[in-house]
């Protein structure tokens, strides 16, 4: 399994972006995924992820009512909907293949959980 993200660019304080994640390869084992994101030389952070069966998701408290995670299966694509976008949502965003679907493996470290990691897509947030 391949996870390409796309869509991380410099955007301004307060405006808006769409991430990207296609998955490629034997995608039939994947059931949840989820978008972490990381400061250089800080943790990584769950975001938000999503059940590809019932479009359950969990977010972080932190992007509630600002992010939206959603999925296209004819895609075979997880979207990540950034509104109201802070100098603190800079990070490289990463999209991963969870195998467990909770809000521990969501909201964690991606320590645990995660079968498959995208490469990840910078996003700047800055005026």
């Amino acid at each position: 399994v391949q996870l390409v993200e796309f869509g991380g660019t410099w955007v301004q304080p307060g405006g808006w972006l769409r991430l990207s994640c296609e998955a490629k390869g034997s995608i039939f084992s994947i059931n949840d995924m989820a978008w972490y994101r990381q400061v250089p030389g800080k943790e990584r952070e769950g975001i938000s992820c999503i059940n590809l069966s019932d479009s359950t998701t969990y977010s972080a408290d932190r992007v509630k009512g600002r992010f939206t995670i959603s999925s296209d299966s004819a895609r075979s694509t997880v979207y990540l909907q950034m509104n109201g976008l802070k100098p603190e949502d800079t990070a490289v965003y990463y999209c991963a293949a969870i195998n467990y679907y909770s809000e521990d493996v969501c909201l964690g470290d991606g320590s645990n959980g995660v079968d498959y990691w995208g490469k990840g897509t910078l996003v700047t947030v800055s005026s």
